[in-house]
């Protein structure tokens, strides 16, 4: 999952990034509402953490140009106002949710997990393939019995792969959804982590590889083939 936290507060961002991190997000940060503005426009994000007392551009203002360009993208508005009033003006602007500083980290993602499932709605709790289990909930990744161990971009790779089954991830799509915008990885990158969760799948038991690579066009899921 990709997140864009808009946050002017450099400190309060560092440790929002980090505890994103640990979660398994891929997080982009933008220190302003213009930064934030251009880069939800210009990129897919799964979630906006949004600030309202923002330079350049107000927390409210960016949410209701989002909302006008159709931008549909779940917003959760954080903000050091608790008036009734102030709440009303943030939700009628267009957010999905709304959290008063100070907060404690857990309750904050746990808000964040309820608009991500909100977002995802109708899409399995648990993501499925022949035999290998994502929880979306918990990062428990298993096949069958056997959990797996793996890197955050491993996770979010076959998080990614297993959310598209079938369709062909082009090597584009797969930087734009799991690196941020200031970390582009360099030449194999991709390559590199694809080959090290085949070994970790391979070591869970998986019979044989899941992961297709569609030569000239990207990766996807496959059928596992089973011995008789």
């Amino acid at each position: 999952m990709k997140v864009l936290l808009i946050e002017d507060d450099e400190r309060l961002c560092e440790a929002l990034e980090e505890d994103f991190t640990d979660r398994y997000y891929t997080v982009d940060l933008a220190y302003d509402g213009q930064q934030g503005l251009s880069l939800a426009s210009t990129y897919a994000y799964d979630l906006i953490v949004l600030d309202i007392m923002l330079p350049e551009v107000d927390g409210i203002t960016v949410c209701q140009s989002l909302r006008s360009q159709r931008n549909m993208t779940p917003i959760l508005m954080l903000t050091a106002r608790d008036t009734t009033t102030d709440t009303v003006i943030g939700l009628d602007a267009g957010a999905d949710e709304y959290v008063v500083k100070p907060f404690e980290l857990q309750a904050l993602a746990a808000r964040m997990r309820a608009l991500l499932r909100r977002g995802s709605a109708g899409q399995a709790p648990v993501l499925e393939w022949e035999g290998i289990q994502l929880d979306p909930s918990s990062c428990d990744v298993r096949y069958g019995d056997t959990p797996l161990s793996l890197t955050p971009k491993e996770y979010n790779l076959l998080e990614l792969l297993l959310r598209n089954g079938r369709r062909v991830l082009s090597r584009s799509q797969i930087l734009d959804r799991l690196w941020t915008v200031d970390g582009p990885p360099e030449e194999g990158t991709v390559k590199a982590h694809i080959k090290g969760l085949r070994r970790k799948l391979k070591a869970a038991g998986v019979p044989s590889d899941p992961i297709e690579t569609v030569y000239g066009l990207g990766y996807r899921l496959k059928t596992i083939e089973r011995s008789t």
